[in-house]
């Protein structure tokens, strides 16, 4: 199975493949590039959740990784995420019976698998922020060393 098909710029700070000019031109021009001018929350999520939306928003576009078409995965997340909160509060809360206990633990798992899900898609969750990680480039060497000089014979004037 092929591995998936890295960014120029990730090739590039690794530093392990050599590509010319044209190659790196014609990469650049075939990667895709979503903007990320027009994230707003949609309309169906609730002041609250769009507040949530908001903040996560805008840490993710901090780090370049939300762009306009995360907004129906994000908005996913916030809902999951919210619902999760409220299952949870209601398991919390009062005396409950085996049936509304084991039918609301189902929802909880449902909400949390889902929350899961969309977290890891957008980068949230600590494993897949180490996915996401760009290697600092390996310093470039400006001088050229001679790696044969060490076996020089060091002749004196003497």
């Amino acid at each position: 199975m092929a591995r998936p098909k890295e960014p120029i710029a990730l090739i590039q700070a690794k530093g392990n493949k050599h590509l010319t000019k044209e190659e790196i031109a014609k990469r650049e021009l075939e990667e895709i590039k979503a903007p990320s001018d027009n994230v707003t929350p949609p309309s169906i999520l609730t002041k609250k959740q769009q507040d949530e939306f908001r903040r996560i928003a805008d840490q993710l576009i901090d780090i370049k990784i939300m762009t306009n078409l995360d907004v129906d995965t994000l908005a996913q997340y916030v809902i999951a995420k919210d619902s999760y909160e409220k299952i949870t509060r209601k398991l919390r809360g009062r005396s409950l019976t085996i049936e509304e206990m084991n039918k609301l633990s189902i929802m909880q798992k449902r909400y949390f698998d889902e929350c899961s899900r969309r977290g890891s898609e957008l980068g949230l969750t600590i494993s897949s922020r180490c996915k996401l990680v760009v290697p600092d480039p390996k310093p470039i060497v400006s001088q050229k060393v001679n790696k044969f000089q060490k076996f020089e014979k060091k002749v004196g004037n003497g």
